[in-house]
């Protein structure tokens, strides 16, 4: 779960944040304002303070926030003196706008708010649809306006060249007022209320935010503009209402809200991508008649409001098609405020104890939930100093609903930490009275409101010796055990007076000031026993999972005040030397009992273990189909602790038992094969890994595929002798469902005469799940999702399946992973009716696939595999390649042609994209690294031989929106490395690599190639880029850089070498075609290549996804001259740039010259 923050606003108007990877609410860094209230998102924070103006806090990032100015220069041919500024009477301006309607001069360009400052100053922008333009930038056309082309023509009579200036938001991490250009007689009056929502409007990563807010007059305005990179946004619209408006609330997509001075509610229909101010209102009536609706607030698919007796209710049958509703329900519990935020989780303040609460239980089945949960995380001011006192606070007694008294038996280990269960606002109390009688030792009662108040306390308490609390306004008395702390009550009108005893030898206190925790000096409006009074909560960018719940929720109970101390006392060194001393006597302990049996003869020189079970195998013959088999594993283990596995598998041919083996010290690879209907995997050999045709074997449920494949691994293991994590030269690849595999180089693999053949390398697989990988030789591995999140390897193995043996003990943690499955909606252009879903008998299925060989529909398309769970509804994407018109459509000719996202007369047909989001969530050794979507990455690779310097490892990554980062303060003890540093671009990247010696080459969105100059371990940034050509009449979408060569994959499939290499000349000359049906490759240390390709030949098939070894690589013949075919088909990744491990030189070759033509060694390391 990546780290997010809930904001919230307490009575005296200062805003606090609390972490889901927190405990403590800290207070908002730019503390001068007094806010109101706000409105969250992941990356910003709205607000409106008490000087009722509106303020934004944007979060920091190692990203800056850029936008681009752009500025038009054109001129006309004269016949007197060629190109000038002298334009007709009818001509656009000189310095215009990309439209030329608009005056555009560069030093009238100003910045639209202090908030901003200029990065740089106007210079010409001299490429032209991804290719370089004469000198000066000037395109060519035959007049305003036309089509322009980068060569002049002898009819080009205009021309033009674009400005560029970028220009940078500085005013980060603090509250930045939001500036008005508006004419001051029709400025909006003072705000009451503001909202912020709509960023899953639209697929288009243009992080595009609606922001809504409401009049003290009751009128509706709306803020034009918003986005990631435009966070302030341009100017306030006024919409009309059918009435006066009190409060608003927008959702994430197309849900708004708003409530009416005379209790009903307002629903704003036809918020779309092309119009996110909708088109109508819709009145919703109260649920009664007595009491109108006071608060609503709204997420993707649910509504909350509360009524102005405090009641809360639900919102049934909310949806995108319907956003009134059908029905209000009512919920338990009282509220003042309530609070839908990310993935339409619940927060809320009560109505008596002003604390802010969860809603436990609220899922995409169950979006109503199921309890209140009060969040007993205290303020970063009121943490803990020292003494037994400081050591209640930090383990979260002070809010414990469980007292326990001396009488009571010892917690077990699963005890010692117990959830806060406050009941809701307004829930009822359980009154059970407690007979004095019947609890004679003095124990008190667990339940909630056995506790006493403070006015309740008892003043001829018996002293105990022992610590007593410290600070300066202690009272005199000892401090208090977890079983004399008074209960807090949250939810109760008048919580029950309820006489109880003391634990026996600890009086009770007369308050909790007694425990003495507020610092000297330090000035706070509440009391140390008071909880903040929360005015306002916002969890719009607070995600909160329920497979991994923050820890506010969670206190230590059961322990004395000395155990708290001690506990907190002891220090990591302490308890290494503890294990560390331990591990030595039971050391020596074992060596002494063992002494006298060293002359017995061994028992058994050889012992078998056999595990049995029934799969279903896919039978390579006729009929080709599942059948029940029955499978047995058996494991030998010799007197010298060797260990070797066969798998047996039994079925029946025509009433006849047969059996077929398995040995699996011949197995490479054992891949899961998930499907929507079976829980399959195979098993590669040598030969069937050459015929790509491997043994396949399904269970019946999860459980018992992922116990047979953590078996077999393990038995795989252990007859190679492999164990532990991968080593740093290791070589790495993913599969396409995502599953992460590592191979031990042997020493021939790369030998330059017979290598290693392929298809005989060991690939056990790693927990974790990926979209690509990156490794270097010092251990540093990095990897992407497909939601684009950054993962870096914790040194661990196992995860996922791998539980118990097949797995590290730590150094493994929680793995999400988001994807979007797509499919089409077709349609065929009808004379009379128009673009309708009835075909041609010869059509592709009106909803199918990208192919249109499938057919899917909405109804009939699952999840990718039973490991995946549907996480929003259906939705239209309009970031496909190509464009799409404002519903979506894509239109060409014919299927299947080029589509294109305008309609002209010659299209006939049409198509639409729809996505739905998935999430698969497992475990594995990857940390994730916030809080940048990355896109692509590069670790340099450690050159063979040399010697390592103090510098950082340089790592450098294309995120999610097309920036250039690079990675500050790697190492092999900190791959995750401290910091971004962004680089500068003219334009969005795709693929960037390093080599060896730091030759930095990338690809940009439109295909073109760049080589950034200047690149060293003092100055990891560079100085400028160079652009490269790409081949001829082709688009580039990778690069892969090695100690010396260069090579490039287009969107063709095609493999080009660069050539031309050398120190004076890093760029190259010319690009060298090398292969086809290419989808990914990777160009290691010692200048290896290895692809994955399409469209290699097995015994029954073409293979898809298969790794490839380019064979015949050496420094004077750097292209290599033929393939040799590994594991596959289905992988869709590899990285083998960590693997520099040579073979040894034969005497043969220690006898050749070993110094180079120029030529073919281009950079010097």
């Amino acid at each position: 779960m990546p780290n997010s923050v809930l904001w919230a606003v307490d009575l005296f108007g200062r805003v606090y944040t609390l972490s889901t990877a927190g405990q403590y609410w800290e207070l908002c860094k730019d503390s001068q304002l007094e806010f109101k209230r706000v409105s969250a998102t992941t990356q910003c924070c709205w607000g409106i303070a008490c000087d009722n103006q509106v303020y934004v806090y944007v979060c920091a990032s190692d990203v800056p926030i850029r936008r681009r100015e752009e500025a038009y220069e054109n001129q006309r041919w004269n016949p007197v003196g060629g190109f000038c500024e002298k334009l007709l009477l009818s001509d656009r301006w000189a310095w215009s706008d990309v439209t030329g309607l608009q005056h555009r001069p560069l030093d009238g360009v100003a910045l639209p708010s202090p908030h901003w400052e200029w990065e740089s100053d106007w210079y010409v922008d001299e490429n032209f649809g991804g290719e370089p333009t004469e000198k000066g930038g000037w395109t060519y056309a035959i007049d305003f306006p036309a089509t322009y082309t980068r060569d002049k023509k002898w009819n080009s009579c205009v021309r033009r060249r674009k400005w560029i200036r970028y220009r940078r938001y500085k005013s980060r991490d603090i509250w930045a007022k939001i500036p008005s250009k508006d004419d001051p007689k029709e400025l909006p009056d003072p705000f009451n209320d503001l909202s912020v929502g709509g960023w899953e409007i639209t697929e288009e990563p243009v992080g595009r935010l609606s922001v809504w807010a409401v009049s003290l007059q009751g009128k509706v305005w709306y803020r034009e503009d918003v986005s990631h990179s435009n966070p302030e946004g341009s100017s306030w619209s006024l919409l009309d209402t059918p009435g006066e408006v009190v409060q608003i609330s927008c959702g994430p997509h197309d849900l708004l809200w708003a409530t009416l001075w005379e209790g009903q509610a307002l629903v704003r229909e036809g918020i779309n991508r092309s119009n996110p101010k909708g088109s109508s209102w819709s009145v919703v009536e109260p649920p009664g008649s007595e009491n109108g609706v006071m608060h609503v607030s709204v997420g993707v698919s649910v509504v909350w409001a509360v009524t102005k007796d405090q009641k809360v209710w639900f919102r049934r049958g909310v949806n995108s098609h319907n956003p009134c509703g059908t029905s209000w329900i009512e919920m338990v519990g009282e509220m003042l405020m309530v609070n839908v935020g990310m993935n339409d989780q619940v927060w809320g303040i009560g109505c008596e104890d002003r604390a802010v609460y969860f809603r436990q239980g609220v899922t995409p089945s169950e979006l109503s939930g199921k309890t209140w949960k009060a969040i007993v995380a205290a303020r970063e001011c009121d943490r803990s100093h020292s003494g037994s006192s400081s050591s209640l606070l930090s383990a979260g007694c002070f809010f414990g609903d469980e007292v326990r008294g001396s009488g009571e038996s010892a917690p077990s280990d699963t005890d010692a930490s117990s959830e806060v269960e406050r009941p809701g606002p307004g829930q009822p109390l359980p009154a059970e009275p407690l007979d004095d009688s019947k609890n004679p030792t003095g124990s008190s009662a667990s339940g909630p409101g056995a506790g006493r108040t403070a006015e309740e306390t008892t003043e001829d308490a018996c002293p105990a010796e022992g610590s007593r609390a410290a600070g300066p306004d202690t009272h005199p008395g000892p401090a208090p055990t977890p079983a004399e702390l008074p209960w807090t009550n949250i939810d109760l009108k008048e919580p029950k007076k309820v006489p109880s005893h003391s634990a026996a030898g600890f009086p009770e206190t007369s308050s909790l000031s007694s425990l003495g925790l507020l610092p000297l000096g330090l000035e706070e409006p509440y009391g140390v026993d008071d909880h903040p009074l929360w005015a306002w909560v916002s969890g719009g960018g607070c995600m909160v999972e329920a497979c991994a719940m923050p820890r506010w929720f969670t206190v230590q109970a059961g322990l004395s005040p000395s155990v708290q101390t001690l506990s907190l006392s002891i220090t990591p060194a302490q308890t290494a030397a503890w294990r560390k001393q331990i591990f030595q006597q039971l050391t020596e302990r074992t060596k002494r009992e063992l002494e006298n049996f060293r002359h017995y003869e061994q028992a058994v020189e050889q012992s078998v273990w056999v595990k049995t079970g029934a799969l279903q195998w896919w039978c390579d013959w006729k009929p080709h189909k599942w059948v029940d088999v029955r499978v047995a594993l058996e494991q030998f283990t010799g007197h010298d602790g060797a260990r070797d596995s066969i798998l047996f598998i039994y079925y029946v041919v025509h009433e006849e038992k047969k059996y077929t083996h398995i040995f699996l010290n011949e197995v490479v690879a054992l891949v899961p094969v998930l499907n929507e209907t079976k829980h399959s995997f195979a098993l590669y050999t040598p030969e069937r890994t050459r015929q790509r045709w491997p043994v396949r074997l399904a269970a019946t449920t999860e459980q018992d595929m992922n116990d047979w494949l953590a078996l077999l691994s393990l038995s795989c293991c252990e007859s190679r002798k492999v164990q532990g994590r991968p080593s740093p030269q290791a070589i790495w690849s993913i599969t396409c469902k995502g599953d992460i595999f590592v191979s031990e180089p042997s020493p021939d693999l790369e030998a330059h005469e017979h290598p290693l053949p392929c298809d005989q390398m060991f690939w056990r697989q790693m927990g974790g799940h990926l979209r690509m990988v990156e490794a270097n030789s010092q251990g540093v591995v990095w990897g992407i999702g497909y939601d684009h999140t950054a993962w870096v390897y914790t040194g661990g193995y196992g995860g996922g399946c791998f539980q118990g043996l097949a797995s590290s003990t730590s150094n493994i943690y929680t793995q999400s992973d988001v994807k979007c499955v797509h499919i089409y909606e077709n349609q065929r252009w009808n004379p009379v009716t128009g673009y309708t879903s009835r075909g041609l008998p010869t059509d592709r299925y009106m909803w199918s696939d990208a192919s249109g060989l499938q057919e899917c529909t909405k109804a009939g398309t699952k999840p990718p595999s039973l490991q995946w769970a549907w996480v929003s509804d259906w939705f239209v994407d309009f970031s496909v390649p190509g464009g799409t018109d404002q519903e979506g459509w894509q239109y060409a000719s014919d299927f299947p042609a080029s589509y294109h996202g305008s309609k002209t007369m010659k299209d006939f047909v049409r198509r639409r994209c729809w996505a739905r989001k998935c999430k698969l969530v497992t475990s594995g050794p990857w940390l994730e690294v916030p809080p940048i979507a990355v896109r692509d990455v590069s670790i340099i690779p450690e050159s063979p031989g040399a010697k390592r310097s103090g510098h950082s490892i340089a790592l450098w990554a294309i995120s999610d929106k097309g920036d250039v980062l690079c990675r500050l303060g790697v190492s092999a003890l900190n791959p995750a490395g401290s910091s971004w540093l962004h680089v500068g671009t003219d334009q969005p990247f795709a693929s960037i690599s390093i080599g060896a010696c730091y030759q930095v080459w990338a690809v940009a969105r439109d295909g073109s190639a760049f080589y950034r100059g200047s690149v060293y371990p003092s100055q990891p940034a560079g100085d400028c880029w160079y652009h490269i050509p790409s081949p001829p009449r082709q688009r580039l979408k990778q690069v892969s850089v090695g100690q010396t060569s260069v090579y490039a994959l287009d969107e063709n499939g095609n493999l080009w070498y660069r050539q031309g290499i050398t120190p004076s000349y890093p760029q190259g000359s010319s690009w060298e075609h090398v292969s086809n049906n290419v989808c990914r490759v990777s160009v290691g240390p010692l200048d290896q290549v290895w692809v994955i390709a399409n469209k290699v030949q097995g015994s029954h098939s073409l293979s898809r996804g298969t790794v490839c070894h380019r064979t015949g690589v050496q420094p004077h013949e750097p292209k290599g001259h033929g393939w040799d075919y590994g594991i596959g088909g289905g992988w869709d990744h590899i990285s083998v740039r960590a693997n520099a491990t040579r073979a040894p030189r034969s005497s043969s070759q220690e006898q050749e010259p070993s110094v180079l033509p120029e030529a073919h060694g281009p950079v010097c390391c």
